[in-house]
């Protein structure tokens, strides 16, 4: 990313979670390779019915010229300054042969090389502003102000910018943590979900951590700060994902990797093509005629043709199937991967905690239906993420829930409410008072922890001071997780690897249920990218999938970055590579194998284009290959190429592709 970032001002009011994007996003026609690749299509499509249909040239001709201006100015220009430096570029080379078509009446041809370049460049220049927008729209998640504690508890609202190490804040229930730094005073439940991606908030009491721009829940925190904003988690993802994007691999269709040789190549050879048969006596108009008729049979139109087509096709339709893919080299590098490492929440899980375990306790006087009924009758007024959970869960069954009467909620330890007359608690089963001694009590501590073993979240439920039974909650496991694991495995020979914030325990279990052996589990962001730099120091090409703001910088960093559409975050959808729209992730092995097949074509398109390429060369040469035949040839070769790479628009080209990618 070539932009540089400024810190949000600080007298910036902070905007509400999830705000209007729009405000920050960059327009597209703000953009001057926009703009031109704009009014170069539209002078194209106005000439080409007019040209087509036997207008006089008067009509369509000055329209073309426009197209050739606009579309191609800039590049011509870029490639100028380029040549300035010594370096020949693919882009002053299709202008030049643009210009060349157009000189032997060829100009329909030349346009359409022209629009195609320009529209590339313009998609180009909004994906790497719109990767800007999102990482700066990132800043807004950190506060603008912060409440800052004085002698004898005054209060003064100061920039977030402002606070020094030491400083004490305040932070109010449902405020975002102004600061890094550590609790001095107060429990509270804290959504830190865009720094580790947890799918629950965690209870944060005296001692323990706290991020910028993490969300408090109900109850209030001090707490000092022990980082410099500059220096906070979200500064800290938001330098790591500009350099990321600014070092990462340039990135280049395999066409281009050769394109300084070729074009010199051809470049010398049309002008030994001209100035040879000069110098033997041949006269200037035919030294000329073979000079263009050499430049246009071994311009390189068809080769583009031959790389463009099956690119482009596979991304249409990996988008009918769910699956934008961004660009022709997103999709070229889909199919180079062989090592894959997920996120947890929200990418391999649902990233929504769901009840799982309805666990009764003997001689507590209530079945399965009864305890859940209770449970959700005391959490349908909280706003707490497992309340949320244990009233869906309670609603699924179709249970009518009695009205709760004297709900209190105590953050970091449970809710309490009257229902039915009976004195009902839920929360954590190490928080809540004292639940009495004795068989049930005892029962109660054995399957809380066998639930939590399990990587589950225990809930235990009392009736009048007694444990009644406990819940198990947990993220659910999307359905086609496991084959998608196992589908790429067969892809890259290696099984893929578990990135992930949340605790071990629980990342543990769902490896183990998917069928993933490399587990690392606890990670900032940082830690992300280190991983995925060591994979790719031992020369692994990593795909890593996630959804979250925690995970932008490892899509970065990656050499291909997939995001999960539905529930990812903006700078996750900006900065991947591709995005699963639909959040099926069976379609990310399709998708990879769909790429190897494009791959495929080009190869053979490339041979095919070299074929036809050299043919007409060597006639040139040898013998005396006619203008238009030549043309003829090139055209033809350009039209073969191109029908060969459609073939991935069928359908059956997705159903191979799911095939060849088995789970």
């Amino acid at each position: 990313m070539t932009s540089a970032l400024a810190p949000a001002p600080a007298d910036r009011a902070a905007p509400p979670r999830g705000g209007d994007p729009s405000r920050r996003r960059t327009p597209f026609l703000s953009l001057p390779e926009a703009r031109w690749a704009a009014t170069a299509t539209v002078c194209f499509l106005l000439a080409l019915p007019l040209h087509l249909t036997g207008a006089p040239a008067w009509t369509w001709g000055p329209l073309y010229a426009l197209t050739y201006a606009a579309g191609g100015w800039e590049p011509g220009w870029a490639g100028l300054r380029a040549l300035r430096d010594k370096s020949l570029d693919v882009d002053l080379l299709m202008v030049v042969a643009a210009l060349g078509a157009a000189a032997i009446g060829q100009v329909m041809d030349g346009a359409l090389l022209i629009v195609i370049f320009t529209t590339s460049g313009a998609l180009e220049a909004l994906a790497t502003a719109r990767t800007a927008d999102s990482v700066r729209g990132l800043l807004d998640l950190a506060p603008a102000t912060a409440t800052r504690l004085g002698p004898g508890e005054t209060e003064e609202s100061v920039a977030v910018a402002d606070l020094a190490v030491g400083d004490i804040v305040l932070v109010r229930p449902g405020e975002r943590v102004g600061a890094d730094g550590r609790v001095l005073h107060g429990r509270s439940d804290v959504d830190q979900a865009t720094i580790t991606g947890e799918p629950l908030p965690v209870t944060k009491e005296r001692g323990d951590e706290v991020f910028a721009g993490t969300l408090n829940g109900t109850g209030a925190l001090r707490v000092r700060v022990e980082r410099d904003a500059s220096d906070s988690v979200i500064a800290r993802i938001v330098r790591m994902v500009e350099e990321a994007s600014g070092t990462k691999a340039p990135t280049q269709l395999f066409i281009e990797k050769v394109e300084q040789r070729y074009s010199l190549g051809m470049v010398a050879a049309t002008l030994a093509v001209f100035l040879a048969p000069l110098a033997l006596g041949d006269d200037l108009t035919g030294a000329l005629l073979r000079a263009m008729t050499f430049m246009i049979v071994a311009s390189p139109c068809a080769v583009v043709l031959a790389t463009m087509p099956p690119l482009l096709s596979a991304i249409a339709n990996a988008g009918r199937h769910g699956v934008l893919v961004k660009s022709a080299v997103v999709m070229e590098r889909l199919g180079q991967v062989d090592a894959v490492a997920f996120d947890k929440t929200g990418t391999l899980t649902e990233g929504t905690p769901r009840v799982t375990d309805v666990r009764p306790l003997t001689g507590s006087g209530v079945d399965a239906d009864g305890l859940l009924r209770l449970a959700a009758a005391a959490e349908r007024p909280s706003e707490h993420p497992l309340a949320r959970a244990v009233v869906a869960a309670a609603r699924e069954r179709g249970t009518a829930l009695p009205a709760a009467d004297g709900f209190a909620a105590t953050p970091g330890v449970g809710v309490t409410a009257v229902v039915d007359g009976r004195t009902v608690a839920v929360g954590a089963p190490a928080r809540l008072p004292a639940a009495g001694t004795g068989t049930r009590a005892a029962q109660a501590a054995a399957v809380a922890a066998e639930l939590e073993a399990d990587g589950r979240t225990a809930v235990l439920v009392t009736v009048d001071g007694g444990p009644a039974g406990l819940l198990g909650i947990a993220d659910r496991l999307r359905p086609d997780a496991a084959r998608t694991v196992g589908a790429l495995t067969t892809l890259t020979g290696t099984a893929p690897a578990l990135l992930t914030g949340d605790n071990p325990r629980a990342a543990a279990r769902l490896a183990a249920e998917v069928g993933i052996e490399e587990v690392r589990a606890g990670l900032l962001p940082e830690d992300k990218v280190r991983a995925v730099r060591e994979l790719e120091a031992a020369g692994r090409k990593v795909m890593v999938v996630g959804d979250g703001v925690n995970d932008a910088p490892a899509l970065a960093a990656a050499h291909t970055g997939v995001a999960m559409g539905r529930a990812g975050s903006d700078l996750a959808l900006e900065t991947a590579d591709a995005i699963v729209v639909r959040d099926e992730l069976a379609t990310v092995p399709a998708v990879v194998s769909l790429s190897r097949r494009a791959r495929a074509l080009v190869v053979q398109n490339l041979v095919v284009a070299g074929v036809f390429i050299a043919g007409l060369v060597v006639w040139d040469l040898a013998g005396d290959l006619p203008l238009p035949l030549g043309v003829a040839g090139h055209e033809g070769s350009t039209v073969l190429v191109g029908l060969n790479g459609l073939r991935l628009l069928r359908e059956s080209a997705w159903r191979r592709a799911r095939t060849d990618a088995p789970g």
